[in-house]
């Protein structure tokens, strides 16, 4: 059996993976030419930890992780508001936890293809078309040089603003608004790494965030020495500047604090990951031998907190129903009944806490402060858990058996 991956992020590589191990011929197309450096601290934990457990992962990713103390909060002077120590975090969610820069997400993930698996950089898709019937034929994609790759299932894994999304389910149906499957949720947010000795004193071990309202700029220190910065903003208007460090420069300028010296030191556009914050809602996740994993299909946004972690769950969730079903297109219907589900949940409390992650008022960021000191209060922790992984905590035990 062959796939055809489009995207070598974290659910397009995971999936490789899965599926290269079940002796699948696998190939992933990428259309950066080496795989992304850009992209921001997260916290990983959730069914993803769980599926990276399972894929033996763990040691690798414990290994390019970090060991935060703290989230911190401070006002335009440096001194600390509210916070709370990932050590309470942590314990909510029973320690499985790792704080690790995205890029290196996907570096473990690469490192750990099969060695069969075909990684092809530099390469997009121009077309996507199914062969026969969905349960007898398969798909087809033309790639930018011209060439076809026949598949029995082509997956695209490419993200927020996935082109298989619209070449496979809007363009083939005669319809180019791909735009009804994102929905935008008022938020840009950009993320750079640069060189301060200062800051990187002031924030090592712990990531420490403007405690202010509709923007926020926050900073971690890197074990080589660099910052890795993270920004938010509120902005009504989906589409994306020109040049993303200019436009970081008129957002953010006037905040204190730290700011002033990372926009000074932001690197040019091209090396600033900037894009807005959005989640994909589409309708079907397949077509034919077509599907969708991922942020294509089902992002969460940065909200929610677990977009990672959901990316290679769902991945390992698609590759085992491919492994295991009786045809491909039972498969996929498999996959998106027992996935939609989570991803919907997640999807519904992001929306319901953007006060919390960005607030718009003084009386909101006075309620995120009061929500911080309340987390330490003995019984806090299973709020917090059920808070942060939802009802689909435990789902791949379940799904096991176990």
């Amino acid at each position: 059996m062959k796939a055809v991956i489009c995207g070598a992020g974290i659910a397009g590589l995971g999936l490789a993976r899965c599926l290269g191990a079940a002796g699948w011929d696998v190939v992933v197309l990428e259309k950066a030419p080496a795989l992304r450096t850009q992209g921001y601290m997260i916290d990983f934990f959730g069914p993803g930890y769980t599926a990276a457990e399972e894929l033996g992962l763990l040691p690798r990713l414990q290994e390019l992780g970090y060991a935060v103390h703290e989230l911190r909060y401070v006002d335009e002077d440096g001194r600390r508001r509210a916070g709370m120590t990932y050590a309470t975090l942590g314990r909510a969610i029973g320690g499985r936890l790792i704080s690790i820069m995205r890029p290196d997400l996907e570096r473990a993930l690469y490192e750990s293809l099969p060695a069969g698996v075909d990684v092809r950089f530099g390469t997009t898709v121009t077309a996507v078309g199914g062969r026969g019937g969905s349960d007898t034929g398969g798909a087809t994609v033309t790639l930018n040089d011209g060439t076809h790759l026949d598949a029995d299932v082509v997956v695209g894994a490419d993200g927020v603003h996935s082109a298989v999304r619209r070449l496979a389910f809007c363009e083939a149906e005669g319809d180019d608004d791909d735009d009804r499957h994102v929905r935008h949720l008022g938020f840009h947010t950009a993320a750079f790494v640069f060189e301060d000795p200062e800051i990187h004193a002031a924030c090592r071990d712990s990531f420490v965030l403007t405690d202010t309202i509709d923007r926020q700029m926050g900073f971690y220190g890197l074990r080589d020495g660099r910052v890795a910065a993270f920004a938010v903003h509120r902005s009504a208007d989906p589409g994306l500047p020109g040049d993303p460090r200019e436009a970081l420069r008129k957002e953010y300028a006037g905040l204190g604090w730290a700011v002033p010296q990372a926009l000074r030191a932001c690197p040019p556009g091209d090396e600033v990951y900037y894009d807005q914050v959005a989640q994909t809602e589409v309708p079907c996740w397949s077509r034919g031998r077509v599907t969708l994993v991922g942020d294509a299909c089902y992002a969460v946004s940065l909200l929610a907190g677990q977009g990672a972690s959901l990316g290679l769950a769902g991945a390992r969730l698609l590759a085992e129903q491919l492994s295991e079903a009786p045809s491909i297109v039972t498969a996929l219907r498999r996959y998106e009944e027992q996935w939609r589900p989570v991803v919907t949940e997640k999807q519904r409390a992001a929306r319901k806490g953007v006060r919390w992650f960005l607030p718009h008022s003084q009386a909101e960021l006075r309620a995120r402060r009061l929500a911080l000191r309340a987390a330490k209060l003995p019984g806090a922790g299973r709020y917090l858990a059920a808070s942060l992984t939802g009802k689909s905590r435990g789902f791949f035990g379940k799904m096991h058996g176990s």
